[in-house]
């Protein structure tokens, strides 16, 4: 018996590393060498929601329920929603882009800078947390660099599926903290593609 949780668990861990492999769509990690700073642009453009027709439909169900068991949870779960990017996810994938290098030899901002990374979220699943079961909350997501005057002219794209979201010891009860351990996440594997193949 032990054996086969220890088959299962592996069999888990080598497709997860699988699903969250690179996919390189456009570029070249040479176009990369030089630059040290790069400013964030996030992206949310027509953005799924696994088991659903898309964020619009996700969002009914969701605040309907809510709304059935206390008047204005389902407005509150919407603003939650849009406002845990600014205030969750943006800055959790920056903190953990910039303390993978060493003295800021490269570092990701929301100022102004000569060379963009845009982060488009192509997929979200939120996952859950009721106490005695829980699932990691999933992202895809495919993030471009380009000069921020010729945006046209892309240095690198590059796309991740199926990022999970690792964090909290379980005590990740709100979706937002869920979602915003795969920016970290996601953030942790774009750091270690430059370090691995652009500064070495």
């Amino acid at each position: 018996m032990k054996k086969q949780l220890f088959s299962f668990f592996a069999m888990l861990v080598i497709v997860s590393a699988s699903a969250q492999k690179l996919k390189i769509q456009e570029g070249d990690y040479n176009n990369l060498k030089g630059i040290d700073t790069y400013s964030l642009v996030f992206d949310y453009t027509d953005v799924q929601i696994p088991k659903f027709d898309n964020e619009e439909a996700f969002l009914k169900d969701k605040m309907d329920k809510r709304e059935e068991k206390k008047a204005g949870d389902g407005e509150r779960f919407k603003n939650d929603w849009f406002s845990d990017r600014p205030n969750r996810y943006h800055p959790k994938f920056i903190e953990s882009f910039n303390k993978r290098f060493d003295d800021g030899v490269v570092s990701v901002t929301e100022d102004a800078a000569d060379y963009t990374m845009k982060i488009h979220t192509s997929k979200i699943y939120p996952g859950y947390n009721v106490g005695i079961v829980r699932h990691n909350a999933e992202i895809d997501a495919t993030f471009t660099i380009y000069k921020t005057d010729d945006p046209a002219t892309v240095l690198f794209e590059g796309k991740y599926k199926d990022v999970q979201g690792y964090g909290s010891m379980g005590y990740d009860y709100n979706s937002g903290d869920r979602i915003a351990e795969c920016y970290a996440k996601l953030a942790k594997n774009i750091a270690n593609v430059i370090k691995k193949k652009v500064l070495k």
